[in-house]
């Protein structure tokens, strides 16, 4: 891990991000205090993963989550899959189907004046 300050990282933007990718995250201080981290992604997962955790949303679900379950109010296994299976739709209901439209369809549309 590197330490850097916000003047060093601002010069050398592209080192730091190459010394995240490759030697880990970088934190950036401003007056010797930590205010920004540098972190390498390899993928989209990772950067939705990275974000979902700093989600002010999710994070209050799973607060919630966890203050349900310390006093007790929780599912079982049998009754979370009792209550899908109610609110799964049946297996005879109408799928939607995607409709492809013909060729030159919504150049007509585009035309249409009504």
């Amino acid at each position: 891990m590197k330490i850097a300050s916000v003047a060093e990282v601002k010069s050398q933007f592209s080192a730091f991000l190459k010394k995240a990718s490759e030697g880990g995250p970088v934190v950036v201080t401003r007056n010797g205090r930590p205010v920004a981290v540098i972190v390498a992604v390899q993928d989209e997962d990772e950067i939705e993963r990275l974000l979902m955790a700093y989600s002010p949303h999710l994070r209050a679900i799973l607060e919630r989550s966890r203050q349900q379950f310390r006093e007790g109010q929780w599912l079982s296994e049998e009754e979370f899959w009792s209550q899908f299976e109610h609110t799964r739709p049946s297996k005879g209901s109408a799928k939607l189907k995607k409709k492809t439209a013909e060729p030159g369809a919504a150049a007509d549309r585009s035309r249409d004046t009504r």
